[in-house]
């Protein structure tokens, strides 16, 4: 079958590859302390916004969040098959962060633990987030991290 002529005149351009998104960033201004109750409130809103709960990962810089720490009494293997299943909201400590695969929305709780442990979750939770990055925690710090004026 002979190919048809195509139409006369400029070839057009190939459409430019679309970088990837950058997420939209909110800051949610916090204590060390009210960083984790912060990124709870954060969750509800969201949840009850419309958003599935498997679109939603939160990451925790010191102290894990509870529910983190419940799943992991069953061990790892029960606890990262949750995440695997990606039908609820994912709650890891930055430790193991990078094990977790990106979601729609990643929500940061800048709790305490290690001086790098923001540094090093807040980079990765902004690589991980495909339409939203919520941070909870002082925003001196999160500036520092991610830029000044987030």
């Amino acid at each position: 079958m002979a190919a048809k002529p195509g139409p006369s005149g400029p070839v057009a351009a190939a459409a430019p590859v679309a970088a990837p998104a950058t997420p939209q960033i909110q800051l949610i201004p916090a204590s060390l302390e009210g960083a984790l109750d912060a990124a709870e409130e954060a969750v509800d809103l969201l949840l009850d916004s419309g958003r599935a709960p498997g679109d939603v990962l939160v990451i925790t810089t010191g102290e894990q969040h509870p529910w983190a720490a419940h799943e992991l009494s069953f061990g790892e293997a029960s606890y990262w098959a949750q995440h695997d299943v990606g039908d609820d909201v994912f709650y890891a400590d930055a430790a193991v962060a990078s094990r977790a695969g990106s979601r729609p929305v990643v929500v940061v709780a800048v709790n305490g633990g290690p001086d790098t442990a923001a540094a090093t979750a807040l980079p990765l939770a902004h690589a991980r987030a495909g339409a939203l990055l919520i941070v909870c925690g002082d925003p001196q710090q999160i500036n520092s991290v991610l830029g000044a004026g987030v």
